[in-house]
């Protein structure tokens, strides 16, 4: 095989690939081979015909298409291989010369991953978060489960902190005064003191009665999660239709059997401790690994082609869209509340894509160089313990599948990866203190 590279620009490359008689004639035996498997040639038993009899009785078009298309795939991969590209789409091939099982001449053009410069990621320094759980903390758990457990007297007083109302609600823009989609509810409860509304909420509600209505304007946080609604304000109608008083039991070791296998209080805040510490532990390793892998995508620069961050992108896209049809609102909805369209909600998406490509393509630039791999045992076990999770036939269906396995491996080669680049940043985060 011979390979002629050109460099069209950083990310696309065209191959010009010839291939040698031999190695067709060897493609051409084996799909001889193959078609032989189901051809009818008298006086032979399917299967056993020789090759000669085989290649004269097979259609010439048949037997000369699967050549060609075998002989391309094969060479293709293979000067890709030596070429050391890393494909981002699929190929566009154009055969330049073929001659029936002697010549063979094409060219591919692709799209690649173009250079990669990586960073000294062992000298990336990045101390670990602390995690502490306060007797606040504590305190606050043990209030959210007595109030879950509270009973409920309807009350006909003004509401104070701490009650529960019953409201109906609705938002509309200050100034256009246009509906704000989400911003409405009937019958809604809400706690007062809970702060699961936008700030001020809450707390305007404070002195209200059984039939009251109450409308004031409040701005939303620079920092909300719906872009659209950011620092804007909105002017809210509320109809308070009942109000209950929360009745709270003793937190005592009673209440404490009430709430799971405790014999004390005390054995129920110890627990209610170690979950919240082994919870934020957690939640700090993400951010802490999210934090390693930036610094070092921060000093590393790769060559992407816009193929891969596209598709990024629409993988961003289709998560979103499921989360989205869990809470039953639609796409066209989300985009208005968002105020984008199609073409400007990607736009949005785009550099968080590109440093989720980025980042995943370093990590396999370091697992490279650090000799990182999965053996089949280690995924064999993996592949068992999530079976034990999923005990229904459907999910164990999927588990087995080729492409489910792949995806645990890649999964278990970037844990095992990021799991190396915390004991590098650690030992300088060490040798600095």
């Amino acid at each position: 095989m011979q390979v002629k590279r050109e460099q069209i620009n950083p990310t696309k490359v065209k191959l010009t690939v010839s291939a040698e008689s031999a190695l067709i004639d060897s493609i051409k035996e084996e799909v001889v081979n193959q078609l032989g498997q189901d051809a009818k040639i008298q006086g032979f038993r399917s299967g056993k015909a020789p090759a000669n009899l085989v290649e004269k009785q097979v259609d010439q078009s048949l037997l000369q298409g699967q050549v060609l298309e075998q002989a391309v795939n094969k060479l293709y991969v293979d000067a890709v291989q030596q070429e050391k590209i890393r494909p981002a789409s699929q190929p566009q091939i154009n055969i330049t010369k073929f001659v029936p099982f002697t010549t063979l001449e094409f060219t591919a053009e692709v799209e690649a991953v173009g250079d990669i410069k990586l960073a000294d990621y062992k000298k990336v320094k990045l101390a670990p978060k602390t995690t502490s759980v306060t007797a606040q903390d504590v305190n606050q758990v043990l209030d959210n489960l007595s109030s879950r457990s509270a009973d409920k007297k309807e009350v006909k007083r003004a509401a104070k902190l701490g009650d529960e109302l019953i409201i109906n609600f609705k938002g509309v823009d200050a100034a256009t005064k246009e509906s704000i989609q989400g911003a409405a509810g009937n019958e809604y409860s809400l706690a007062l003191g809970s702060k699961t509304f936008i700030p001020g909420f809450e707390e305007k509600l404070v002195g209200v009665k059984p039939g009251d209505t109450k409308t004031f304007d409040l701005t939303f946080p620079k920092d909300y999660g719906v872009s659209a609604l950011q620092s804007k304000k909105v002017s809210f109608s509320v109809e308070t239709l009942k109000i209950q008083e929360l009745v709270k039991p003793k937190l005592d070791d009673k209440f404490a059997s009430t709430v799971g296998p405790f014999k004390t209080l005390a054995e129920l805040k110890a627990d209610i401790k170690k979950q919240l510490k082994a919870e934020r532990e957690r939640e700090n390793q993400q951010v802490y690994d999210n934090q390693l892998l930036e610094k070092i995508a921060e000093k590393s620069t790769v060559t992407l082609p816009e193929s891969m961050i596209d598709d990024e992108i629409s993988r961003m896209e289709d998560e979103e869209k499921r989360n989205l049809a869990y809470r039953g609102q639609t796409w066209q909805e989300h985009l208005k509340e968002e105020g984008v369209d199609e073409a400007g909600h990607r736009e949005r998406k785009r550099s968080g894509a590109e440093l989720r490509v980025k980042i995943g393509l370093l990590l396999g630039e370091i697992a490279n160089q650090e000799n990182i791999t999965v053996t089949p045992e280690e995924l064999e076990i993996r592949m068992q313990l999530l079976k034990g999770q999923y005990p229904d036939a459907a999910m164990q269906a999927e588990l087995d599948k080729p492409e489910a396995r792949r995806d645990i491996q890649t999964r278990m080669m970037t844990e095992k990866t990021i799991e190396k680049l915390r004991g590098y940043a650690a030992k300088q985060t060490s040798a600095a203190a």
